[in-house]
């Protein structure tokens, strides 16, 4: 899945790469678990591969990694765990829930 890229309130620039399951097809399906780095912009397709790469691991060890984010119950219920060097704030929180749910509404909106 390719990253997504948005600013959070004024100042805060947010990469989110969500997790992905491949099943048999081949096809990768979308999960309910979100990770959230902060961007720098200084990253390539060479490092946002290395923090791909890094999704499975029980600790992130990318200083720019501020924790994820589940989609329990869609359009109801949200868990953000502060895992990561950065802990988000619950107004930070829930723009970012909000840009997720506009995209996850649009997939035509999401570059696979």
């Amino acid at each position: 899945m390719a990253p997504i890229f948005f600013t959070v309130g004024a100042e805060l620039p947010i990469m989110i790469i969500p997790n992905t399951d491949a099943h048999l097809d081949g096809h990768a399906v979308l999960t309910y678990t979100y990770n959230i780095y902060r961007d720098y912009g200084f990253e390539d397709a060479a490092m946002i591969q290395l923090k791909e790469k890094e999704l499975m691991l029980d600790k992130k060890k990318n200083p720019n990694y501020m924790g994820y984010i589940t989609f329990e119950d869609p359009g109801k219920l949200f868990t953000y765990t502060a895992d990561g060097s950065e802990e988000l704030d619950s107004e930070e929180v829930q723009e970012i829930i909000e840009n997720i749910s506009h995209y996850r509404d649009h997939p035509g909106m999401w570059q696979i």
